[in-house]
């Protein structure tokens, strides 16, 4: 799917994903066509890797994991890879009597196994498996080891031949042969207990024919990909179950169950995801799972491209292995040279770049590329988006080891472009080498991360001299609010503004709303607002005010829909409504300041008006505009020049700011 997908042109690609285009459509009427068009090839440019079913050798075991040890052979959904990291819950142990090609079936064997158990069959019960691709003939031998008869349905003649081998009976349409009468005749005439629909196609009828050949409260699970027009006529007579199977089981798609390593007790949720790798595991060395005839082809690694190739072209093709033949020292490289004799100008910025993700690759990036940055290191933790972006950019290399680019003295600026976690560490020890640092917002997600980089900042500057510290708050260095500063500056009253950002809902449950990996909204995104106020009034913060919307039943508890109230030395005063309960439609973010009988509004970086103001009435872009480019220059030109784009002090104060905002909401 995945390849499919990635050869498509934009127009089968819009076709395909009918939901993003109405997105798509939404952003071209809030941020403009051209910021749009760049922010869906960016996108799609993201690399993906491939794969989710392997067999390795565990090199390294992680902090606390438990129950393995360096050596063990185990299966995992990992990628298609020489060297990857993978959670302790998403992989097993294999047993001695099961051989490393067998074991690779083992994850997408697993797929079959968690629709077998939602359609929960009993001892001698009739069931049809609709479609005997890999994990229909997987499925096929697992329910013919739960005890049951089996009607194995597709048009691949040579398909069936598998699944006769595996004891089913079989039903070919493409022969003229009615699957709904062959259900029928099978069941012998009741109807079949249950069906499982392991095929993928965009017709209906695989399920329009399972309905109708099931008994009354037949069970039918949607393992593959069918369309869904379904006739409730058919449904409703018989009581029939439909259900959709969620891949291996559960536990899928919990953050808290795959990235952190948080099992469900045995007790209550008897078969997780690794239960069900281990239970294929189990009837493998049984031999009840025979997968020696379901390989078909067998590539080396660096083979890979026409693997994939067969795999969207030989429609006779069912497991295809990728082996790993090359020496495990050679495949476990942490640095891979992109450019040929690169060269640096050390008494300019040469810089290295941690985190290749979607903002750093189609927005900073390219800003400091277009600054004249000098690129010598990217670092990521896979390598993946490191190679891809790096090359692109035109970085001399591309590295997993990020210790040894901060240590590396022929790099003397950083930015910093990680999970906001990692931020604070990341600036200190950066600082603490002596390097410039650049990092996306926020600067730290709680007190003890901001007196961490401040206490190396000091350091860093005992001496009166030392690296500069800059976030990436690029709003202020946008055309229009550099306008609105010029403005505002010769005014020497008080100043009142409402700035409204409509943040759109992010689930409860996304990395960015959890408080110890993204430090919550709040801090992650609304400290752009805090620190707009903090440069339009030109005055120190000497309150704070904040308040979230209340709970309400059935309503996750976050803090994206809140209003916070800032007062300044100066007398100035504003409030920033972030609220996350909005309109896609409407534009994301504006600007509002009152000020000696005038006022400027600014709509979503791309509409500045002014209203009583002397000799001007508006500034509008063709192309949203937010600052990225300007703001990349004025950091690498600060350290040029040895004037900082943004005073620490404000730095500090912004982000110490936030911070108490958050906290506020939180203990409300």
């Amino acid at each position: 799917m995945l390849v499919g997908f990635g050869k498509a042109s934009y127009l089968e690609k819009a076709r395909q994903q009918p939901d993003k285009v109405k997105m798509v459509l939404e952003k071209v009427a809030t941020d403009g066509l051209m910021t749009t068009i760049e922010a869906v090839r960016s996108k799609l440019a993201q690399p993906l890797p491939l794969g989710y079913c392997n067999v390795g050798v565990v090199s390294e075991v992680g902090v606390g994991v438990e129950g393995f040890k360096i050596g063990d052979r185990v299966v995992s959904n990992g990628p298609h890879a020489d060297l990857f990291k993978v959670p302790k819950n998403l992989c097993a142990r294999i047993p001695d009597e099961v051989d490393d090609e067998s074991a690779s079936f083992v994850v997408v064997g697993s797929i079959g196994l968690q629709g077998i158990r939602l359609a929960q069959p009993t001892l001698g019960e009739a069931f049809v498996v609709t479609g005997a691709g890999l994990i229909g003939l997987l499925t096929i031998q697992l329910l013919r080891a739960h005890g049951c008869r089996v009607l194995a349905i597709d048009f691949d003649d040579s398909k069936l031949g598998l699944a006769r081998q595996f004891g089913a009976l079989t039903c070919n349409p493409a022969k003229g042969e009615d699957p709904v009468a062959a259900g029928m005749a099978f069941s012998r005439g009741q109807g079949v207990d249950g069906v499982i629909i392991t095929a993928s196609t965009k017709a209906t009828d695989p399920v329009t024919q399972a309905a109708r050949m099931c008994r009354k409260r037949g069970r039918i699970v949607l393992v593959g990909v069918t369309g869904l027009e379904l006739n409730r006529a058919d449904f409703y007579e018989k009581e029939l179950t439909f259900q959709v199977s969620c891949s291996y089981g559960p536990g899928r798609y919990d953050p808290n169950y795959e990235d952190k390593g948080q099992d469900y007790p045995l007790g209550f949720v008897r078969w997780t995801e690794q239960r069900n790798f281990e239970a294929v595991l189990d009837i493998l060395a049984s031999g009840q799972l025979d997968v020696k005839p379901l390989i078909t082809h067998r590539f080396a690694f660096e083979d890979a491209p026409q693997a994939y190739q067969t795999l969207t072209e030989d429609k006779a093709g069912l497991g295809i292995l990728l082996q790993y033949t090359s020496d495990v020292a050679e495949r476990s490289v942490r640095k891979v040279a992109l450019t040929a004799a690169p060269t640096f100008d050390a008494q300019r910025p040469v810089m290295g770049f941690i985190g290749a993700g979607n903002y750093a690759s189609r927005m900073l990036i390219p800003a400091f590329k277009a600054a004249g940055a000098q690129f010598h290191s990217i670092a990521t933790a896979g390598g993946i988006n490191g190679v891809v972006h790096g090359q692109k950019a035109g970085f001399a290399e591309a590295t997993t080891d990020t210790g040894a680019m901060l240590a590396n003295p022929g790099i003397n600026t950083v930015a910093i472009v990680t999970r906001h976690d990692s931020h604070a560490r990341f600036v200190a020890q950066a600082l603490q080498a002596g390097k410039n640092v650049f990092v996306e917002k926020p600067l730290a997600i709680d007190f003890a991360g901001l007196d961490e980089v401040e206490a190396a900042y000091a350091a860093a500057h005992a001496d009166g001299g030392g690296p500069q510290l800059m976030v990436g708050f690029n709003r202020r260095f946008s055309p229009q609010v550099q306008k609105m500063k010029a403005l505002l500056e010769p005014l020497q009253e008080p100043k009142s503004f409402i700035m409204t950002m409509n943040a759109g809902a992010i689930p409860a449950d996304h990395w960015t709303q959890d408080n110890a990996v993204g430090g919550g909204r709040i801090i992650g995104e609304a400290c752009h607002f805090i620190d707009l106020m903090r440069f339009l009034a030109g005055s120190k913060i000497v309150s704070i005010q904040a308040r979230r919307m209340g709970d309400a039943p059935g309503v996750a508890v976050t803090e994206d829909k809140a209003s916070i109230t800032l007062a300044f030395e100066d007398g100035s005063f504003g409030t920033i409504l972030y609220l996350a309960n909005g309109a896609a439609s409407f534009p994301k973010e504006r600007v509002e300041v009152f000020a000696a009988g005038r006022v400027l509004q600014l709509d979503n970086f791309r509409r500045l008006r002014g209203y009583g103001w002397p000799g001007f009435s508006k500034l509008n872009l063709w192309k949203q505009d937010k600052g990225q480019d300007a703001c990349a220059a004025a950091f690498l030109k600060g350290i040029e020049q040895g004037t900082p784009a943004i005073p620490a002090n404000e730095i500090f104060e912004v982000a110490r700011t936030t911070i108490e905002v958050a906290e506020l909401l939180r203990n409300q």
